[in-house]
């Protein structure tokens, strides 16, 4: 099987995992989660044969076309960043199935679970692998439908629901925009893959539609990583069960934002209003997540907000332009996988084994859980960027990228300072206060974890570690190259856990030394922000509840007036619609055609045809009782059926004739159950509109009909009909073959219609029939008078 086969495979794995998930669980119960892992870890070992193209720069493309005619392909795109992304995706989505099994055991829809959290990963996975814009779009589209199903799995609880379909609707909404901002970038580009795009950065950068495809696609990418002021459907994300708030966090669908940003950086970056919005709502991002999360007392909610200041600072960092930002980004974006996953799956274990998350009613469990405790040590350290683990090496490259003498990065260094300070609180907070201090006792006995629970988190810390340790091989392999995919050149980084002295260094004393004083006062932290946030009373998580309210009153308020209930203002909207775009189309769009009536070439026989319409339309306005008005009805469709027929449309002219006949003789059958003698007499007030919407109509009609008959004759598609209907149809009556073949599935369509409506007509008179029966066996005359 050839290395393409292989990876379409690969990427198709976590479906098959959903598609034997709940039988396996049936089957094994938790257990299941050792057989569901090994999805995961065979996308790993098949996507690491990859690595010694990627660690050479080289970009690896392959798949297979969709639809050829619009340059549609399911293809994917593997360089160093989108490598990283599926190691990171495929690697803790195998310890996240583990921990789900420990997590989860007993629980009656755990193979529903499983069945969730692959999906999931399979959107995540084709996500940032697609080359394809279309192929981007539907998985993009698809996370937020699969996270709305996993944030929402306990459906009993309204919060968890109210929080999937937040996440739904902002991501979703955000989708929408990403999709025209593709749209944008495939006008002005000419291109629908990725691999293509990147050498349109120029093009792209100095069209006029550039700002409107950068802002689309930032409503995409800030939607999906929360980015103010649409962060709030993070941390309600937290209704979800802990594996999906790891998994969610740290290594899928809040990065998806940041992957984009990234993917895009160089076709998109580098301007003046890539490097204005992006650091600016980024640092906004960091500062407030920082901020809330040390409001917290929940643990999830702790980490959630954190994840939130850290998406930020990707963004910030992303778009600040500066030398060594983008590796810094790189750097920060792996470390916070790694130990925001670990810490998160801690949270879940603490939780899982004592009852509660409550940072306020926990402490002295080091004993207890003395596992636990070594690993949120290990993950604070690393969250902290306190060496010798992988998070030092990004914070020292922060802020390598970031002093200057510069003004803007001095503002800059001072919020990733503060920010780094706060988080540094918080982690300390997560992986110290539950452990350390007199034992709290809580709602249940506390204990070890079992193996599937603690050997995620343990592996990850680990892996926080070995990833500094071994630094020169892990920038070789994973950070060089992402950074190079980030920047559209060659990148090298070479920062390693043994600190260099110089400023970065002075900052990270800084940032520690704040972080501790942050740390000793949270308590009465805490309480200030606590207040300031009812003094401030809004937010943006009301406001979301506001705006959907709105929504549901202006939409039943708008149904109401367009659904009234009644044919003639359905009626009356449709004409006036038709009489406006009919009636003033040809008069914006040049001179209209003479018509031939005025022009004295119309022969005497037609103008007598015509007549004799007219004379109908009089017939059916002034007619003294109904039946008259439906009998001549018919007369303008016979004269224009005439016409068809001194024209050389025999079979037209006869489908005209059957149909004028048929409409009149079903009129007058349908009406036979009113009294035909009256005339219909209206006030002037329900005329003259109506006359005047009448003519406004026919008016139209008639400049629309002269307009087309004035544009030159194109016989292209007549060329075509008569030449392939014989060869390629075997029919000689080109009028039928169109009918039947060439526009075949039109036609069964139309069928299908009419006999949808007979059918719906057959119900309502036997419906009738019936409740005439019924009425007459109590009432013989009440037939009558209906």
């Amino acid at each position: 099987m050839d290395v393409a086969a292989l990876t379409l495979l690969a990427l198709s794995l976590p479906f098959v995992g959903a598609l034997v998930a709940p039988l396996l669980t049936r089957l094994l119960g938790h257990n299941a989660a050792w057989i569901l892992a090994l999805f995961p870890a065979a996308i790993v070992l098949h996507f690491m044969r990859f690595w010694p193209e990627v660690s050479r720069g080289e970009v690896v493309t392959g798949g297979y076309e969709w639809i050829p005619s619009f340059n549609v392909s399911f293809s994917w795109l593997i360089d160093g960043l989108s490598l990283t992304f599926v190691l990171l995706i495929a690697g803790i989505g195998t310890l996240i199935v583990l921990y789900s099994g420990g997590y989860l055991k007993g629980h009656p829809q755990q193979g529903r679970f499983f069945s969730f959290i692959l999906m999931f990963m399979g959107s995540m996975l084709g996500l940032v692998v697609s080359d394809s814009f279309l192929m981007l779009f539907v998985f993009w589209e698809l996370t937020s439908i699969t996270s709305f199903l996993l944030i929402g799995f306990d459906h009993s609880r309204e919060a968890a629901r109210r929080a999937a379909l937040q996440a739904l609707v902002v991501t979703g909404g955000g989708g929408l925009l990403l999709l025209a901002g593709l749209l944008v970038i495939w006008n002005v580009t000419g291109v629908t893959q990725l691999s293509l795009l990147m050498s349109f950065g120029p093009e792209m950068r100095a069209s006029p539609f550039y700002l409107a495809a950068l802002l689309l696609v930032l409503g995409g990418a800030f939607t999906k990583s929360a980015q103010f002021p649409f962060h709030f459907w993070l941390p309600n994300a937290m209704e979800a069960p802990t594996p999906v708030s790891a998994y969610l966090h740290s290594a899928t669908m809040v990065k998806a934002g940041v992957y984009l940003l990234m993917r895009l950086n160089p076709v998109l970056g580098g301007t003046p209003e890539w490097q204005m919005l992006l650091p600016l709502f980024g640092g906004a991002t960091l500062i407030i997540g920082a901020v809330l999360a040390c409001r917290q007392t929940d643990l999830k909610l702790m980490l959630a907000y954190t994840t939130m200041a850290s998406l930020g600072l990707l963004v910030m960092l992303t778009g600040l332009g500066f030398p060594h930002a983008i590796e810094a980004a790189a750097l920060y974006l792996v470390a916070h996988s790694l130990f925001k996953g670990a810490l998160f799956m801690v949270a879940g274990i603490i939780d899982h084994e004592t009852g509660t998350r409550d940072v306020t009613k926990l402490g002295g469990l080091r004993s207890a859980m003395p596992l636990t405790f070594v690993i949120a040590l290990a993950a604070a350290f690393s969250m902290g960027g306190l060496p010798p683990f992988f998070g030092f090496l990004a914070k020292e490259e922060i802020y390598y990228a970031l002093p200057s003498l510069d003004r803007r990065a001095m503002v800059f260094a001072a919020l990733a300072i503060l920010g780094n300070a706060l988080m540094f609180a918080v982690a300390f907070a997560v992986a110290l206060k539950p452990f350390i201090g007199a034992k709290v006792e809580t709602p249940k006995s506390a204990h070890e974890a079992p193996l599937l629970l603690w050997l995620g988190p343990a592996l990850l810390a680990a892996k926080g570690l070995s990833a500094a340790l071994l630094s020169n091989l892990t920038h070789e392999l994973v950070s060089t190259p992402m950074a190079t995919a980030i920047a559209g050149e060659p990148r090298k980084i070479t920062i390693s856990a043994i600190p260099d002295i110089g400023m970065p260094l002075v900052l990270s004393f800084a940032t520690i030394a704040l972080g501790i004083v942050c740390y000793l006062n949270l308590t009465r932290l805490r309480a200030f922000i606590a207040t300031v946030l009812t003094d401030i009373g809004w937010g943006p998580d009301r406001g979301f509840d506001q705006f959907m309210r709105g929504l549901v009153r202006f939409s039943v308020a708008l149904t109401r007036r367009l659904q009234s209930g009644r044919l003639d203002v359905y009626m009356t909207v449709t004409f006036v619609l038709v009489a406006a775009v009919l009636l003033g189309a040809p008069l914006y769009y040049g001179e209209l055609p003479r018509a031939p009536f005025f022009a004295g070439d119309v022969p005497l026989h037609e103008l007598a045809i015509m007549a004799i319409a007219v004379i109908g339309l009089f017939a059916v306005v002034l007619a003294a009782d109904r039946l008259t008005a439906i009998v001549s009805l018919g007369i303008q469709g016979f004269a224009v059926a005439v016409i068809f027929l001194l024209y050389g449309a025999p079979d037209l002219a006869f489908t005209q004739f059957m149909i004028e006949t048929l409409s009149v003789v079903v009129l007058a059958l349908v009406m036979t159950r009113l009294r035909l003698s009256p005339s219909d007499h209206r006030p002037l007030a329900q005329t003259v509109p109506d006359l005047t919407i009448a003519l406004a109509c026919g008016i139209g009609f008639g400049l629309m009909l002269l307009k087309v008959t004035g544009v030159p004759f194109d016989a292209s598609l007549t060329d075509f009909f008569n030449l392939y209907s014989k060869t390629i149809a075997h029919g000689a009556n080109v009028v039928n073959v169109i009918i039947v073949d060439f526009r075949g599935t039109d036609t069964l369509g139309e069928i299908a219609v009419v006999m949808v409506t007979g059918l719906a007509i057959l119900s309502l008179v036997r419906l009738r029939a019936g409740s005439l029966r019924r009425i007459a066996d109590n009432d013989p005359d009440a037939e009558d008078r209906a």
